[in-house]
């Protein structure tokens, strides 16, 4: 088993470990290869693991956990860092702490470790779907929703709150009336229907890493592979050639390039893979370091964003461009 490195979030007293599990597989539905993974996982050394209300991963994840407990893997599920998410749906005051504690219910838990605001949106309630019909958007009150998060903390059902997807703008929009700092900013790398505020060499983030260091909000990238085979992925981090000449020269993979990479920008990363092997060789990064020259012909890639979707973008929404949507971050 690989002892994995954590980083304090602010004034939580929680340490969140860099590298992590996600569970988020399309088309979005639970699964029992899902849990024998989480096992498998757990068995190797992970211990965060991050699902949502969306992705239908919350009772699989909570079944892997029972288990674990039983099967002498972990003590308690207080060795674990679980994170979930509020969908846009529940992105309502009077719907946040119902959303939580359904999620609590899922998972078979009394807390989560984290716990976030997954996009800038909100949604007409009642439906956990992707596509969303656009027919649904409705403007965010990110401050009553906020308020809402944070007496979810103060109830001690997460011990830390935070958001992802947002944009240097949103968050400085959010901290204006926040009470309780977001703990983590989860961006991610999705295309197609949807795309994350990616981060992996390919889109580096460097103002969104440097603003978020100054106000003291943890990054975590999601899936900062490019996610390459499903429907939101993209192949070009894997097939990106200065990546693969680094792995040459290293004899590592170019996933273990690439994950090195984010984990020595000092933020920490979800991978996420049913592969086994996989699931082992992402742990396989904290005995090497990339050199100076690796480093330096990382930082002089062309910089590329994936393909931005238009799923929150109508001209009777909120948002009537992907300008408004990112606030011209992309």
């Amino acid at each position: 088993m690989r002892s994995i490195p954590e980083m304090a979030l602010g004034s939580t007293g929680k340490a969140i470990p860099l590298v992590g599990m996600g569970t988020a597989v399309y088309p979005f539905a639970p699964s029992e290869t899902m849990i024998d993974c989480i096992l498998t996982a757990i068995e190797l050394g992970y211990r965060h693991f991050d699902s949502a209300a969306l992705y239908q991963s919350e009772k699989p994840l909570g079944e892997a956990i029972k288990k674990a407990v039983e099967l002498g893997l972990i003590k308690s599920r207080d060795e674990l860092f679980i994170t979930s998410k509020l969908w846009c749906s529940d992105a309502h005051h009077d719907r946040v702490l119902p959303a939580l504690q359904n999620t609590l219910k899922n998972l078979q838990l009394d807390y989560l470790d984290l716990y976030l605001i997954h996009w800038p949106v909100s949604l007409k309630p009642g439906k956990y779907e992707l596509p969303v019909n656009k027919d649904d958007l409705l403007p965010i009150d990110l401050g009553s929703v906020w308020k809402a998060m944070e007496d979810c903390q103060k109830l001690g059902l997460t011990k830390a709150i935070g958001v992802s997807n947002f944009s240097c703008k949103k968050l400085e929009e959010l901290l204006q009336t926040a009470s309780i700092l977001p703990a983590v900013n989860q961006v991610g790398s999705e295309r197609g229907l949807f795309i994350k505020v990616e981060m992996n060499p390919l889109w580096q983030q460097k103002r969104l890493r440097e603003f978020c260091a100054e106000k003291g909000i943890h990054i975590t990238a999601y899936s900062p592979l490019g996610a390459k085979g499903t429907l939101w992925g993209t192949d070009r981090v894997m097939e990106c050639e200065v990546l693969k000449e680094i792995a040459r020269e290293t004899g590592k993979s170019i996933a273990q390039v690439c994950l090195r990479w984010v984990y020595e920008q000092g933020v920490s990363l979800l991978v996420k893979s049913f592969n086994k092997e996989r699931i082992k060789q992402n742990l396989e990064i904290f005995d090497w370091e990339l050199s100076a020259q690796d480093l330096e012909k990382i930082i002089q890639i062309p910089q590329f964003k994936g393909f931005p979707g238009v799923e929150f973008v109508c001209q009777t929404g909120p948002y009537k461009s992907l300008v408004d949507l990112w606030d011209g971050e992309i």
